[in-house]
């Protein structure tokens, strides 16, 4: 998973980071980007996509990665994304997950087919968390601080089970909706929020 990181290293880049982000798709609470430049390339634990990761893998990850990599987060939460959507709202993440970066990069690699509009060079990759080790390494930091949010988030708001389903749109969920309507953080934007809000 390093061919990418390889190709930009002999190119002349020394500070490569990986973007990634978790939370484009939930109805509840903020969008979370992570920016990673690894110190390491070895880890003992798993390091791939978050999405086929189980809670313990994650976390397990999550640790080493802080240990081996410098790492960076942006947030934008769910008032933001309200107003500017959903698209803009991680492109901003993701531009402060980089711009907190500390070494800065020098060159950035990044999950999906982004436009970041950065005045340093990157490359948008489609599954690039399955084929970067560092956007690996930002999935897994993204998906894990955006999971502590939401389990934070359940304690002040426990009747809608974000703990579960971390603000996607499973059954339970939705039925928690139509029993007592959204929360401060649901995304009033999103078109089920806007049928509930309407019936």
């Amino acid at each position: 998973m390093l061919a990418y990181e390889q190709r930009f290293e002999s190119q002349g880049y020394k500070a490569i980071a990986g973007v990634d982000e978790a939370g484009r798709g939930p109805l509840a609470g903020p969008v979370v980007s992570a920016a990673v430049i690894l110190r390491q390339v070895k880890f003992k634990n798993r390091i791939d996509d978050s999405k086929v990761l189980s809670a313990s893998q994650r976390e397990k990850a999550y640790s080493e990665i802080r240990k081996k990599a410098w790492v960076a987060i942006g947030i934008v939460g769910e008032k933001i994304i309200d107003q500017i959507n959903i698209l803009e709202a991680t492109i901003l993440s993701m531009r402060r997950a980089i711009s907190f970066l500390s070494p800065q990069p020098d060159f950035v690699l990044v999950d999906g087919n982004m436009s970041l509009n950065l005045n340093i060079p990157y490359e948008s990759i489609v599954r690039g968390d399955a084929q970067s080790l560092s956007i690996a390494c930002a999935s897994i930091i993204a998906k894990v601080t955006r999971d502590r949010i939401m389990s934070i988030y359940h304690r002040k708001y426990p009747e809608y089970g974000f703990l579960e389903h971390k603000g996607y749109g499973t059954k339970s969920h939705f039925e928690a909706l139509k029993r007592i309507g959204p929360s401060p953080i649901h995304r009033m934007s999103f078109a089920p929020l806007k049928i509930i809000a309407i019936s």
